[in-house]
């Protein structure tokens, strides 16, 4: 049972996101722990600081030469390479079974392990220049400890690295289920590193515990690489056709990534010049809004990525795919606003409102969360959208759309700042996201020359609907609740969120079902479908087809 649940093929995109968004729930309920635990053990000052300056130089090498470079140009080649219809003849005729593709996993690992190596050897040279640059307003102090973290964490970027090559050939093979543990085992790592490393070495134990989650994040995914064919091969061919292609796919990537990530750098470099523990909730906020987008938003990206994929040149299929992919993100992510705009406070006391964070601490985040919570539609379809890019081989449109959006982020965080502090950093973010989907769009719109606008704007009228009625909900509960509890106790004001979380929640889903919207019925069948006890009649075997 245990091992068909890890080696299971999922063709079914909603199934496959959903799968994908649990684990991610999971994952991220564990971030939410470990900030709650950097909050309480912390609080919002020099300590946090230091460690978030201190993780973001790693953490950038990783997601521009990894995370997303990565996956756009090897997911799409190691794919079609798979998908060959030729593959059962070679398959025939070879002692292994899609030796091409297992061919380019060993030479993309070996090359790309060995530029990480190089890499990080250079990075903890580098470190105390680096340091000085992104955290200008740190003391001499901080700027030390900063470098010390710095270098202990860039052991993570190779084994993350590591870990996506593979992470991409459990996607090819649409093996969802141990991809998205992965996440869940970083996390713990980390926590470790708070719970256990921190009071047995100080500090460090943090960026220990970052490499620790970051091994684990490799080591859980090998097996079942394994058990699809995986054999380990010292290959190196810079030479190899297959290589090539996915260079010319990663640069222009690589360069849309480095603009997000100049985006992180800038709002660093403006927070350490702002009051101390700035950078700490700005990081805590970021934190607690990206909850949604991951769950819900890249969930489904990364699920409907194989479909895109195959589709990117059938234009009626892939809008039609894309359609449904970007409507079921919003039935999600619409309610997930009105909760984060209606509850924030009550979020932020729950989570972090604990040990030495506290209530200025707090009435700051919550400001800041509140400014990011306008842009989560555009941050959380940014990365659907993106995908049909990279499905379709064109990867400097995105890279327009995101130095145009670093340029009006620059202007806006220093303008912004000045007059709001770290909530105006959270401000010029969400600006700069909704512009990125305008771009976007409109570029997209541009070149299909249709998107389904008319399903897609029917479903967003039905579901700001149910969000308003949610919103009133939510409202109206707290008011009648209010008198009955002690808000000044943690259980007062978890009754008090939950309940009207809750009733909301119950409220927007009926309401979608009054006015039948389709995405609303999609979730429920999906669901209904994976529940156990949920029988389902052998004669009729329509009922047990993929969504």
């Amino acid at each position: 049972m245990i091992k068909k649940l890890f080696n299971s093929q999922i063709n079914s995109v909603t199934i496959a996101a959903i799968l994908v968004a649990f684990f991610s729930l999971l994952s991220r309920l564990l971030g939410l722990l470990r900030d709650r635990i950097f909050a309480s053990e912390f609080g919002a000052g020099d300590t946090l600081d230091v460690y978030y300056a201190a993780f973001r130089v790693p953490d950038t090498i990783f997601n521009l030469l990894v995370l997303g470079a990565l996956s756009a140009g090897f997911i799409p080649i190691f794919a079609r390479l798979i998908n060959d219809p030729l593959s059962p003849i070679k398959n025939f005729f070879s002692r292994e079974k899609n030796q091409p593709a297992w061919r380019l996993a060993n030479n993309v690992i070996n090359l790309l392990g060995l530029f990480l190596l190089l890499l990080s050897a250079l990075g903890v040279l580098a470190t105390p220049w680096l340091v000085k640059i992104i955290a200008p307003g740190f003391g001499p102090d901080k700027q030390a400890l900063a470098a010390h973290l710095t270098r202990i964490m860039f052991l993570s970027p190779l084994f993350l690295g590591l870990s996506s090559v593979f992470g991409g050939v459990l996607q090819s093979f649409k093996r969802f289920f141990v991809y998205a543990l992965a996440p869940v085992f970083y996390n713990l790592g980390i926590i470790a590193g708070a719970l256990f490393f921190v009071p047995a070495i100080g500090p460090s134990g943090l960026a220990w515990g970052v490499v620790a989650g970051a091994l684990a994040h490799l080591l859980v995914q090998i097996p079942a690489a394994w058990s699809l064919g995986y054999r380990y091969q010292p290959i190196i061919d810079w030479t190899d056709k297959n290589i090539r292609q996915i260079g010319a796919l990663m640069g222009p990537r690589t360069l849309s990534l480095a603009v997000t990530q100049i985006n992180l750098f800038i709002i660093t470099i403006i927070a350490s010049v702002l009051p101390g523990g700035s950078l700490a909730i700005f990081s805590l906020a970021n934190n607690l809004q990206s909850f949604p987008v991951g769950v819900f938003g890249i969930s489904y990206a990364i699920a409907a990525f194989p479909a895109l994929s195959v589709l990117a040149f059938k234009k009626d299929e892939l809008v039609r795919q894309f359609s449904s992919t970007l409507r079921n993100i919003m039935f999600f992510i619409i309610p997930a606003t009105i909760i984060f705009l209606s509850l924030r406070a009550q979020i932020v006391r729950i989570i972090f409102g604990a040990g030495q964070f506290n209530w200025r601490d707090t009435e700051l985040t919550m400001e800041t969360l509140g400014f990011f919570a306008i842009s989560l539609f555009a941050q959380a379809t940014l990365p659907l959208i993106s995908r049909v890019f990279f499905a379709r081989h064109d990867t400097k449109t995105p890279l327009y759309a995101g130095l145009a959006t670093t340029a009006l982020n620059l202007v806006l965080s220093w303008f912004f700042a000045r007059r709001w502090g770290v909530a105006g950093l959270a401000l010029a973010f969400s600006l700069a996201n909704i512009f990125n989907f305008i771009f976007l769009w409109t570029a997209l719109r541009l070149e299909l020359g249709f998107l389904d606008e008319k399903r897609v704007l029917t479903a967003l009228a039905k579901l700001t609907a149910a969000a308003v009625v949610l919103g009133a909900v939510i409202q109206g509960v707290k008011i009648v609740i209010w008198p009955f509890i002690d808000m000044t106790r943690l259980w007062g004001v978890v009754l008090q969120g939950g309940a009207a979380g809750l009733f909301g929640l119950i409220a927007y889903g009926v309401v979608a079902a009054l006015l039948k919207s389709e995405e609303f019925f999609d979730f429920w069948q999906a669901l209904r479908r994976r529940l156990p006890w949920k029988k389902v009649p052998v004669s009729d075997q329509g009922e047990a087809r993929g969504i």
